[in-house]
């Protein structure tokens, strides 16, 4: 009967012999070993699929200009927002303070 699988880290040499990482926990005798490479960096594996994912399909990502221009149309925006709040702010303070008429009823 044989055993279930122990699957271990290691690093293949330069000169090809394997080092492993840890004590391999089985008993003495013959054993059979099936190597493959590991991702030295699983997001970066993750990131390699997405891309040739989206390079099959046909995907054209943005230029550094269009993310550039959709930014400053961004930061423009909230700047615009921004006055508009402050100015909002100013003349309720203003109509607080008795400096300036109250809308007047609309009926």
């Amino acid at each position: 009967m044989s055993a279930a699988p122990v699957i271990l880290q290691g690093v293949v040499k330069p000169d090809g012999t394997l080092e492993l990482t840890e004590k391999v926990n089985l008993p003495p005798g013959p054993v059979l070993v099936s190597v493959q490479a590991a991702p030295a960096d699983e997001f970066l594996a993750r990131m390699e699929k997405i891309w040739a994912a989206q390079r099959a399909r046909g995907f054209v990502p943005r230029s550094a200009e269009e993310v550039e221009a959709e930014r400053r149309a961004l930061r423009d925006e909230s700047e615009e927002e921004i006055e508009e709040a402050i100015r909002i702010h100013a003349e309720c303070q203003r109509q607080r303070e008795g400096k300036a008429e109250p809308p007047g009823d609309p009926t």
